[in-house]
């Protein structure tokens, strides 16, 4: 028996997949050069050659380089939040063990061929300090994080978990800065041993600060 010949998908259907697949290499390709070069290093025509698209579907799908750069931002923290809270909550174990999992997790980050430091921290840096755009992306992307090691904070006992959590926020921000710069992985172990020390302490005694990560964090 002969097979019935295969239905035809519709023209507004081949052009949904065709923008679909554009916009995530046009992802991809912006991305890789924003980290790797920066955001006002890299123009339009770099993102379209390696991407492999005309100029005419990158306006079309994000209307302008700015707008892609925001695609980008969201992209790479949704991301990157995925891929931090599942390391540090892999294995189970109790809250401190989950907390203590942060530095070898980055260490691991820091390790790969193509770590260039953090998008936020990056994109904030090369801009105008005024310029609230990527700050607020990057205060977004960061209370998320805060918000999951105060939690853990919390479960541990910590007698105040957003001043822990905010302790350990910087610990980590040092430490991606420091790889960056050093090109050394092994920053995440020096990192990881000054937030060893900050556990006991935190279960101890409370100090003068107050707020939640997340308030102090607006504050910077």
């Amino acid at each position: 028996m002969s097979k019935s010949p295969a239905k035809k998908k519709p023209p507004a259907a081949f052009a949904a997949g065709d923008d679909e697949s554009a916009r995530g290499r046009l992802l991809s390709a912006a991305t890789h050069l924003f980290c790797k070069n920066g955001i006002n290093a890299t123009g339009i025509d770099a993102i379209i050659d390696e991407a492999g698209t005309a100029k005419t579907t990158l306006y079309k799908l994000f209307g302008s380089k700015t707008n892609l750069v925001h695609a980008v931002l969201e992209s790479e923290g949704r991301q990157w939040r995925e891929w931090f809270i599942g390391a540090i909550e892999a294995g189970g174990g109790d809250p401190q063990t989950k907390l203590a999992r942060i530095f070898p997790a980055l260490k691991s980050w820091f390790a790969e061929e193509r770590f260039y430091g953090c998008p936020f921290i990056n994109a904030v840096a090369e801009h105008d300090k005024d310029a609230k755009q990527f700050r607020n992306i990057a205060l977004k992307h960061k209370k998320v994080v805060l918000a999951h090691i105060e939690k853990l904070a919390t479960e541990m006992g910590a007698a105040e978990p957003a001043v822990l959590a905010h302790q350990l926020a910087l610990l980590i921000d040092g430490a991606i800065v420091a790889a960056m710069v050093s090109c050394d992985p092994g920053v995440a172990d020096t990192a990881g041993l000054a937030a060893s020390n900050l556990f006991a302490p935190a279960k101890a005694k409370k100090t003068k600060r107050t707020g939640s990560a997340a308030e102090q964090l607006v504050a910077v």
